[in-house]
């Protein structure tokens, strides 16, 4: 039964406090929308953590669309084993030149991290590194990457001149060095 103005419901509350009720839950839906959202523009001095990871200011930064090898990762050419992941990370801040870098991303990934496009100048940080051999297009999330990285494989570019387990093998324990050689 209801009444009009304020009178009360058949279930015991009135008007007014369903109203406030419907519009508290609008306003918590709408709060975590947008909390879901990551849209950013960050600009400034960029901190190189791995060859697909930096710290912008507070921000933590992943590169959309690329997956580099981890720190730890050694690559090999032939008999010879090199720190594939440390310099990854070297190639990245060659990539930067010391100059400002803007992120622009609108997601984050697991670990919290913005997942952004980022440019040193006019230069696309995360194609550049790509391009350079450094990093792969990991296409399990996006493909916009993967001719620099069919341009790095056929001009033997850094990674490419040897053997070396995907980053994303590599992660899961999977190192049989079954790329490339």
């Amino acid at each position: 039964m209801l009444f009009a103005n304020n009178a009360t419901i058949a279930s015991g509350y009135n008007n007014n406090t369903l109203k406030t009720a419907l519009l508290a839950a609008m306003i918590v839906l709408i709060t975590l929308s947008c909390l879901g959202a990551a849209q950013a523009d960050v600009t400034g001095e960029a901190l190189v953590i791995d060859g697909d990871t930096l710290q912008v200011a507070t921000e933590r930064i992943r590169l959309h669309g690329i997956d580099a090898p981890e720190t730890n990762q050694v690559c090999s050419s032939g008999a010879v084993r090199w720190p594939c992941g440390r310099m990854a990370a070297d190639g990245l801040l060659a990539a930067i030149k010391s100059q400002p870098v803007r992120c622009v991303g609108n997601k984050r990934d697991r670990y919290g991290r913005l997942l952004a496009v980022c440019h040193a100048g006019p230069v696309d940080l995360n194609a550049a590194v790509v391009r350079d051999g450094w990093a792969l297009a990991y296409r399990r999330y996006a493909k916009d990457y993967v001719p620099q990285e069919i341009e790095a494989r056929a001009e033997s570019r850094a990674m490419w001149r040897g053997s070396f387990d995907a980053p994303w093998n590599w992660r899961k324990g999977e190192r049989t060095a079954a790329v490339r050689d």
